[in-house]
């Protein structure tokens, strides 16, 4: 029988401890070629540790038998996992260190050249023939496609490409290293937590290109929607013990209850034979008429494999925001406002002419690229950076409660109870504690220091002390990053229980989604707002300026005149489309046939560049047609 699938790796009796304490055990998985794994669990519970085993990055402990552990990797199987150093060349440009990828095909790519300048004599005939087919096969001619594909998508535009790694931020080293994963293409790709710190159009980028990955995906992430978009099984780490669901993870979700409720009335069914069989040993045991039945059912007892309660609900984080003065409903104005980062001939303006009012009650949430300007503002209008155009004013009775990704106002020398002691110094120990096991932060970990906790860690952290502050206003800076998906959705549920009014910088679509009644976009072609998530992710691709954004559908049936100017302009641009549609279309055809005539795939530089336009038209078909749809709608 033929199947078009093969193993890549396969695990049994995968165990690991760490401080005497077991984090995996006895876990056995296999991955075959194309599966879509998800894998999950709570902040701790051995996920990165079961990823780094599968890479052959760290290895398992050794256990006697029957456990010992066993490992297969296939050896044609290449496995892609980023590693925390990046294990970039510092000293590499960033086009340098992509090309490293393909460097087999570069040399060959040059031998080519040489064998052409020597006029293809009959000596180097046969070597030419060979070379030119296997860099044909292996898409020698779209390595610049490519790069650049990838390069783009990744945030890296073509002015970037000659930048020196050492230069860059480590949120850039970190895309660019998953940049040169993806194109080095592995048979099983493992990705750890590849969202964060993306922003949403990078994000919607990698999605679209991991949905068409020719090889396996093992994915761990705390962002929902990416999960649902990829995965066809989830791997749910409990406990220290591993378990596969089918589907998707809203699937999970259905099918974990389901398999907890099973699993509990197994438990008790078991728990009560157990308690019978007992009670008659007990009762039996002595007498000599019924020793030999209680034996048998001591040995029954002894035989039995036990069926492990089910965890019914790991305690989770509680979380809640409340305030005590009531600010006016006409919250915060902001009018014609310059942002501009750097000083003097350095200095960079990113946002000119903002205007923007907040009511008292809206959720507002703040989109954009990275380095478009949404952490600068947030800062802005609470003056923690200045501003130099431009009125911002906030009403009476206003309370603000910050929460920034650099915790700046945490002392990381300072242990975790120190660091709410020093905020409300009269608090007794005991509340204290008990305000940070109630974000789950508890036992020892109160006494450790601040820069030594887990980034989740320091978010709880911040909650609790945001509980204590009050706020009237909440301003979050990317409030999830970091979170678990059990504290994610605690969080969401508080924010949405929350009753005053929240300004939020997000990427996690979730929360956008479950939280935002109003999303303002910052984009280099300017500011614009939408009125939810569903009219963001509907007309987000429209450039600023389009009809199509002018105004959202109205009920009145009576158009007037600038209304009907601007449904001429819509026919008018559809039609415009349409026909360079045909163009590009045409052009594609005749591009195919170019690159099927021998003489032009005999020369490489050609090829090339027939490669090149054919990918760039498709590209520009694709745009053209989604703004025809968009449009037409």
């Amino acid at each position: 029988m033929c199947y078009n699938f093969f193993m890549i790796i396969s695990l049994e009796n995968i165990s690991r401890y760490y401080n005497g304490e077991q984090v995996l055990k006895n876990i056995s998985l296999t991955i075959e070629d194309n599966e879509r794994i998800g894998l999950i669990g709570i902040n701790g519970c051995g996920k990165s540790t079961l990823l780094k085993i599968i890479a052959g990055v760290d290895v398992p402990d050794n256990q006697p038998e029957p456990f010992t552990p066993k490992i297969y990797r296939n050896k044609e199987a290449g496995i892609g996992f980023l590693a925390q150093d990046s294990g970039l060349n510092r000293e590499c440009s960033v086009i340098d260190e992509m090309k490293g990828v393909f460097r087999e095909l570069l040399d060959i790519a040059e031998r080519l050249e040489e064998l052409r300048d020597n006029n293809l004599t009959e000596q180097y005939a046969e070597e030419y023939s060979q070379k030119s087919a296997y860099f044909e096969t292996n898409d020698g001619y779209l390595i610049d496609v490519k790069i650049n594909k990838i390069l783009n998508g990744m945030g890296f535009p073509t002015d970037t490409h000659d930048r020196i790694i050492s230069t860059l931020s480590g949120g850039e080293k970190t895309r660019l290293a998953l940049a040169k994963l993806l194109l080095e293409n592995p048979a099983l790709l493992i990705l750890d937590e590849p969202t964060n710190h993306l922003d949403f159009d990078t994000v919607m980028w990698l999605e679209e290109y991991l949905s068409e990955y020719k090889g396996a995906l093992l994915i761990v992430s705390h962002d929902r929607y990416f999960l649902d978009k990829l995965v066809t099984s989830v791997c749910e780490i409990e406990r220290g013990v591993l378990r596969r669901f089918k589907g998707n993870y809203t699937a999970f979700v259905g099918q974990k209850q389901e398999y907890v409720t099973r699993q509990l009335k197994e438990y008790e069914a078991q728990a009560e034979e157990i308690a019978k069989l007992q009670d008659y040993v007990a009762r039996n045991i002595v007498r000599a008429s019924t020793s030999n039945m209680a034996k048998s059912r001591v040995k029954k007892l002894e035989s039995m494999e036990l069926i492990e309660k089910p965890v019914l609900s790991e305690k989770s984080a509680k979380i809640k925001l409340t305030y005590d003065r009531e600010p006016p409903k006409e919250l915060l104005t902001v009018e014609n406002v310059r942002l501009t980062v750097g000083a003097d001939s350095t200095a960079v303006t990113l946002i000119d002419n903002l205007s923007f009012d907040i009511r008292r009650g809206e959720k507002m949430a703040i989109v954009g690229a990275n380095g478009s300007g949404k952490t600068s503002l947030l800062k802005v209008i609470q003056n923690k950076l200045p501003h130099t155009k431009g009125n911002i004013e906030w009403g009476e009775n206003v309370r603000i409660s910050y929460f920034e990704q650099e915790n700046s106002r945490l002392n990381p020398n300072d242990t975790v109870m120190n660091a709410v002691h020093k905020l409300y110094p009269r608090m007794t120990e005991l509340e204290v504690r008990s305000l940070l096991g109630s974000v789950r932060i508890t036992g020892e970990d109160v006494y450790k220091k601040v820069g030594v906790i887990s980034g989740g860690e320091r978010a709880k952290l911040r909650f609790a002390i945001m509980m204590l502050e009050r706020g009237n206003v909440l301003i979050l800076d990317e409030p999830t990053n970091h979170l678990d998906i059990s504290t994610r959705e605690v969080l969401e549920d508080a924010l949405c229980e929350y009753t005053g009014t929240i300004i939020y910088v997000s990427h996690d679509r979730y929360l956008l989604n479950k939280l935002s009644s109003r999303i303002l976009e910052i984009t280099d072609m300017g500011v614009r707002s939408f009125s939810g998530f569903d009219e963001y992710v509907n007309n987000r691709r429209i450039p600023v300026g389009s009809d199509a954004h002018i105004a959202p559908k109205t009920t009145n049936t009576y158009k007037n005149k600038e209304q009907r100017v601007n449904e001429a302009k819509k026919r008018t641009r559809i039609k415009e489309l349409e026909a360079d549609m045909q163009n590009c279309e045409a052009l594609l055809n005749e591009l195919q046939n170019d690159m099927a005539d021998p003489v032009i795939s005999a020369d490489y530089q050609l090829m090339q560049e027939k490669y090149i336009m054919y990918e760039e038209t498709k590209k520009r078909l694709a745009e053209l047609d989604n703004e025809w749809l968009l449009l037409s709608e």
